[in-house]
């Protein structure tokens, strides 16, 4: 597997766009396509926040129901969500003027919106944004990357990814986008992300793969403790490549690709975090569960405390300590080992001597690593944050307006 210059148009057959529509923004980027030449396969994980947005709702039903999806159309600044029925039929109305527009099943479109809750969707504005869409698309990496950003809200720069992987010898393709950056936490989180491939896969293959990898990658985020949406791996099986079948080498090898890009974007999501300055890796090893150490990964991460600790650049182990003893887990409080930013300042659950200066200085670094050794095991988890800083809070305070 390599990693290649581009994002959700790298894989064969694949197009996008990104324009201004005026949903509520002005003079940047709000609308998105991603159109596929062949019908794929597609899969999709989505929140389980039970206040769901409108196009959750539609696309979880499409991709249960239709037997092949083509196109998706996102918008932001308005997300769609607490809309009711009038939100639901705003989502049939696009799917219909994307099946116009595009010539393709109104069930092969899939619908995608992030923004403020709460507020109505100008449907009109939806629609001449589709038109234009249509008329943008291209397969080219500026297209691609056009789109990733026309799907950003309060993210700071665009998320792309693409990679290759030999599949029964043939090179096969997976190009990605996401955004995120507040309200992100596990199961799911206020995300979009998209994965376009060539490889030739069946359904039902690819939503296992999804699903599972999902459990490590997107579900191990959180920036603000929040749960809000949705991802979506579409397969339209343009390389050629053997059907991938599972138990076999080319299905390790496409699952290593899959979680490579998941796990690259759900990096770049929490390490986005709104205003962020650093992201902040916890890694649980030798704990007696897998379970266990997803718990305890989970509260050091989630921990206010922890991430104020790191925006002030203080290697404050209490802190992490007092996270790992409120998780639920059990564990020995005598075997735990702290390190924070490789250097021990806990051993065996008492405080270790060392050097705070040398501690300020390994925290200008971009990524924070806190590792937790438990004695107690062989399994490990890991999970992603940033810190929390002042500028969270401004951004917050004025989402709205």
């Amino acid at each position: 597997m390599k990693q290649i210059t581009g994002g959700i148009t790298a894989a064969k057959g694949f197009q996008a766009a990104g324009i201004e529509a005026g949903i509520k923004y002005q003079n940047r980027k709000d609308m998105a396509i991603i159109y596929s030449e062949k019908p794929c396969v597609a899969a999709g994980t989505f929140t389980s926040n039970v206040v769901k947005a409108a196009p959750v709702k539609w696309d979880r039903k499409l991709l249960e129901e239709s037997p092949y999806v083509q196109a998706v159309i996102v918008n932001t600044g308005i997300a769609n969500a607490g809309t009711g029925a009038e939100g639901m039929k705003l989502c049939e109305e696009t799917a219909k003027e994307a099946s116009r527009v595009l010539g393709i099943p109104e069930n092969a479109v899939l619908v995608g919106s992030t923004g403020v809750i709460g507020a109505q969707l100008p449907i009109d504005r939806i629609k001449a944004g589709i038109s234009r869409l249509a008329e943008a698309k291209n397969d080219s990496l500026e297209a691609g990357t056009d789109a990733s950003r026309a799907i950003m809200t309060t993210d700071t720069v665009n998320k792309e990814l693409a990679v290759q992987v030999e599949i029964g010898g043939v090179t096969v393709t997976l190009g990605a986008m996401s955004k995120g950056s507040g309200m992100i936490h596990p199961n799911m989180c206020t995300m979009l992300g998209y994965v376009a491939t060539d490889a030739v896969i069946e359904k039902e293959v690819l939503q296992k793969l999804l699903r599972e990898d999902v459990v490590d990658t997107y579900n191990m985020i959180s920036v603000d403790g929040d749960t809000s949406t949705n991802d979506t791996v579409l397969a339209n099986g343009m390389a050629g490549n053997p059907t991938i079948q599972e138990g076999t080498a080319d299905y390790e090898a496409f699952r290593a690709a899959l979680h490579y890009v998941n796990e690259t974007q759900a990096k770049r999501l929490a390490g986005d975090g709104e205003g962020a300055t650093a992201l902040v890796e916890c890694h649980v090893y030798h704990a007696d569960t897998k379970e266990n150490a997803r718990i305890l990964a989970k509260s050091v991460i989630c921990s206010s405390l922890t991430k104020a600790a790191v925006y002030g650049h203080d290697a404050n182990w209490g802190r992490v300590a007092a996270a790992l003893g409120r998780s639920g887990a059990r564990f020995n409080q005598e075997d735990v080992d702290i390190d924070i930013l490789g250097l021990p300042v806990c051993r065996a659950g008492l405080v270790v001597d060392f050097d705070e200066e040398e501690a300020l200085r390994r925290f200008e670094e971009p990524e924070v690593a806190i590792e937790v050794d438990l004695h107690a095991g062989e399994e490990s988890a890991t999970m992603w944050t940033c810190d929390f800083s002042h500028e969270y809070v401004t951004i917050n305070g004025d989402y709205r307006s």
